[in-house]
């Protein structure tokens, strides 16, 4: 089985020192047939869980804090349920939007993180 990298295009707001705006984001589904990571899911949640549609899914990695993608991983994980990986310090822009539940995991410079497992 081949490792694929897919992209979808989601569409919504992206806000930030009290402008909004509307954006289109990149959100990156990496792994096999069998299982695959999500990459900073945005805006859709169903949209993006019909993508990784049966495979497993080993984590939901966020690279960055900016509040498209964290109001939108709430309602993603809820219908996929994996860890949330998001770099420590971003936790406060976490915590603007969840206050009381950590992400699953601190990423840190060098992680490395395994998509899928071997073909």
């Amino acid at each position: 089985m081949s490792l694929r990298i897919e992209r979808l295009v989601t569409s919504g707001t992206f806000s930030l020192d009290g402008g909004t705006w509307d954006v289109d984001n990149n959100v990156w589904i990496v792994g096999n047939d069998e299982e695959c990571v999500v990459i900073d899911p945005a805006h859709d949640a169903k949209a993006i869980a019909a993508a990784v549609g049966g495979r497993k899914l080993k984590a939901i990695l966020l690279t960055h804090g900016h509040d498209d993608h964290i109001r939108s991983v709430g309602d993603f994980w809820d219908l996929a349920q994996a860890p949330i990986h998001l770099h420590r310090d971003d936790w406060m822009l976490w915590h603007s939007v969840y206050p009381d539940v950590e992400p699953d995991v601190a990423i840190k410079h060098g992680d490395v993180i395994e998509v899928a497992g071997p073909a």
